[in-house]
């Protein structure tokens, strides 16, 4: 089992009137630990809190819990921490206290076996026959209800697969059911799904941006349709565990692999 804490106390519990467990009323960040280190540690802490403010309440991560974040990463040395925030304790009802007091969870966990083999290799993806809502105020949040990702997940990947790509209840691409995608054109150009209305944005999506953008390459953050898909020469992944990794092939579409890629994980020393 993992090693947890809550609230600092090693072990500790979750009450039952927390609003996280009640309602999903929270939200959260799985971080790779590498070397020793939280890789990205400060975009990671800023976009929970932005998150909260985004969910209505005031979050900003603690010395003391820096202090936890950073001590842990430095006994684990290779693996995943994941930081969950709620709201806290709350009544019965929908409606948040006035008075809040901020439930936190620290949880350290081993990097699945297989993703060493997909940032080697690359993944095939398939679509998904559950589409996500569409919900602008959430969209883009990893808030605490994952619903649908679990309906997603449900279903076992056919054969020949690895992970699902996920469209929205428009049919335009989103995402995979764990990461963000990424897309170029034989023109050098690269796409990511606008995320305005549905999806994750996630730490390592913003971060590839900025790399491709030094790179010298142009971003364009817009609506994909499926029908565009045969546009594309490749595709990548993104998400803080997996790094940046190919996509080989999406449904019947064959995608080859970039260097842009192997860049990517250099630049932004993600070093497997």
């Amino acid at each position: 089992m993992a090693t947890v804490w809550v609230n600092g106390v090693e072990s500790g519990q979750v009450m039952p009137f927390d609003r996280g467990l009640a309602y999903g009323d929270g939200l959260f960040a799985t971080m790779r630990v590498s070397h020793h280190e939280i890789q990205f540690l400060a975009a990671h802490l800023q976009r929970l809190s932005q998150g909260a403010k985004r969910l209505g309440f005031d979050w900003q991560a603690s010395q003391t819990l820096q202090e936890r974040l950073a001590q842990q990463a430095a006994s684990l040395g290779q693996g995943c921490i994941k930081l969950l925030l709620t709201r806290g304790c709350g009544g019965r009802g929908y409606a948040a206290p006035t008075q809040i007091q901020i439930t936190e969870v620290m949880s350290v966990h081993p990097i699945p076996d297989h993703y060493k083999r997909w940032q080697q290799q690359g993944i095939s993806l398939v679509s998904s026959d559950v589409v996500l809502s569409r919900q602008p105020r959430l969209a883009g949040i990893k808030h605490c209800n994952r619903l649908e990702q679990i309906l997603i997940k449900s279903t076992p990947v056919p054969l020949g697969f690895d992970d699902y790509l996920v469209l929205d209840e428009q049919g335009l691409v989103i995402e995979s059911s764990m990461a963000n995608l990424f897309f170029m054109d034989n023109h050098q150009v690269i796409y990511t799904p606008a995320l305005s209305h549905s999806g994750v944005a996630g730490m390592m999506r913003e971060q590839v941006m900025h790399a491709v953008l030094a790179l010298g390459f142009s971003v364009n953050v817009t609506p994909i349709p499926m029908s565009q898909l045969n546009d594309f020469s490749s595709a990548f992944v993104t998400n803080s565990l997996l790094g940046v990794v190919d996509v080989v092939r999406i449904n019947d579409v064959v995608m080859s692999k970039s260097p842009l890629t192997h860049t990517l994980r250099t630049v932004l020393k993600l070093g497997q």
